[in-house]
């Protein structure tokens, strides 16, 4: 195996730019390497199991392949569909001499190659395929990182939903729990249509339906906010600017305060801003802060919270009225 190439990038598959290429005969490889091994990180194989041999061990740093068509043993057409099950990342060239129609077509089939490279091959020509190749291999790059990040972020939101929802929905089915203790089997003397609940204090039961309908429509919320966050993170869609202000007022409608909790809480919006960052995780942060503040002033005589919005000289950027130039 012979190779011209300088040190291989390999932070990323955004940054590979490694061609390799493949020809059974020494002079093509060596004519290939010093032609483009100014511009491009060129290594060389004389054979299929080499080129593999070759992507086994560098695979993230080769961004393309360009193989001959006629080599003995394993084929460019072998050698190419091999690459496209298992290294779909690397853009795929074909040189062959042979310019039967259907060599085209299974290359471009099977194989997926971007272009066809007739020999002997045209400098200028091949130049431009590889700087057309190496840009299609950076931009698929991005769009699978950009992919990638997606999920990551949907996944973490994933992850602290379901840890939100779980304390309310297990509240909800212990205040329905208790009502359904309470009832009462339906004796003669009870009217039709009448469902009857035992107390120890009137409107007990009232209140466990009511406690259970706040943290029902908290959840609700949570996954609302979820799958506006899902649309969100699809490609092309462009993310809907949140305001400080209108996180504070969605918190204050729809968190699921206990008892009298919601005449602790008070907010003070001197100046809104837009917030920066995605609104699903910022608002469950809020949530997650308030819980904590509400469970240490628990037992404190006169408990407040205040929620302060506005912003510092440099700091984030001012929500302007809509009217306003």
């Amino acid at each position: 195996m012979t190779t011209a190439s300088t040190v291989l990038p390999r932070d990323s598959l955004i940054e590979a730019r490694t061609v390799l290429f493949v020809d059974d005969e020494p002079g093509p490889c060596k004519w290939f390497a010093r032609t483009f091994g100014e511009e491009f990180d060129i290594v060389t194989a004389p054979g299929a199991a080499d080129a593999l041999a070759v992507l086994a061990s560098r695979g993230d740093g080769v961004a393309v392949l360009v193989t001959d068509y006629r080599m003995p043993g394993t084929d460019g057409m072998q050698l190419l569909q091999a690459v496209q099950r298992e290294y779909r990342h690397v853009v795929r060239l074909l040189a062959t001499a042979y310019a039967e129609k259907d060599v085209a077509i299974a290359a471009v089939n099977q194989g997926k190659v971007l272009r066809i490279l007739e020999k002997p091959i045209d400098e200028a020509q091949t130049r431009e395929a590889l700087r057309e190749a190496l840009a299609l291999h950076r931009s698929r790059a991005l769009e699978r990182a950009l992919n990638e990040g997606r999920v990551a972020a949907l996944r973490e939101t994933l992850g602290f939903l379901a840890h939100e929802l779980n304390t309310p929905l297990a509240t909800v089915r212990g205040y329905i729990g208790s009502v359904r203790g309470r009832h009462l089997p339906r004796s003669p003397e009870t009217p039709e249509g009448v469902v009857q609940f035992s107390e120890h204090e009137a409107g007990e039961v009232l209140a466990a339906l009511e406690a259970a309908e706040r943290r029902a429509l908290y959840c609700q919320s949570l996954v609302s906010t979820f799958v506006q966050s899902a649309r969100d993170a699809y490609p092309g869609a462009v993310p809907q600017p949140t305001s400080a202000a209108a996180v504070v007022r969605s918190l204050l409608d729809e968190f699921p305060f206990e008892g009298n909790e919601r005449a602790w809480v008070a907010s003070d919006i001197q100046q809104d801003f837009t917030l920066p960052g995605r609104r699903d995780l910022l608002y469950l942060v809020l949530c997650t802060l308030t819980k904590n503040a509400l469970m240490a002033l628990r037992g404190r005589p006169q408990p407040g919270l205040l929620i302060e919005v506005g912003c510092e000289a440099g700091g984030a950027r001012p929500v302007r009225d809509q009217a306003a130039p």
